[in-house]
């Protein structure tokens, strides 16, 4: 009974089956949360409300719908289904970001919601392999996110997010 206990546990846990295999997954993990984390950062120094553990999360968790399904053996062709999935999902959870006041006619965290939306990519970006691709998506999204707000002339309160057209 203890043996049989001892295999199914030795077979729960081999879904690993090298060093290298290992050293994938840990650095697609890494990537995506370190990627992540840069980007949460920058919304955090803003103030925003998802900064810079959701972020990592969400980066973190696109990367596991991945490498999950690599794993397991889905084929690329499948996996399209799940990618659907999670680019669904971090709408939703991009929603929730999003403040509509009408009495002032302002939409508030448009940006941060496609920041989260954003860093989701980059996180399956990074699960998939894709790592430099990873790295450049994320310094163009800080780009997009430190320069553009300084081109734009000023049509509101500092670094506001209103109505979509303001800095952000």
């Amino acid at each position: 009974m203890v043996e049989e206990i001892w295999s199914t546990l030795v077979h729960e846990f081999s879904d690993v089956p090298d060093l290298s295999t290992i050293t994938r997954i840990t650095v697609r993990l890494i990537i995506a949360a370190v990627l992540g984390g840069i980007l949460g950062y920058e919304r955090e120094r803003k103030g925003r409300s998802a900064g810079l553990r959701t972020h990592m999360l969400v980066a973190v968790g696109a990367a596991l719908f991945v490498l999950g399904p690599l794993q397991s053996g889905m084929q690329i062709g499948d996996l399209s289904r799940v990618l659907q999935g999670v680019v669904q999902g971090i709408g939703f959870l991009g929603a929730g970001a999003i403040i509509v006041r009408s009495a002032q006619r302002e939409v508030e965290g448009l940006t941060t919601a496609a920041n989260i939306w954003t860093t989701a990519g980059i996180g399956v970006i990074a699960g998939l392999g894709l790592e430099l691709t990873a790295v450049l998506s994320t310094a163009i999204v800080l780009v997009i996110l430190a320069v553009i707000p300084h081109v734009l002339p000023d049509q509101s309160k500092p670094d506001a997010e209103t109505n979509g057209s303001g800095p952000r």
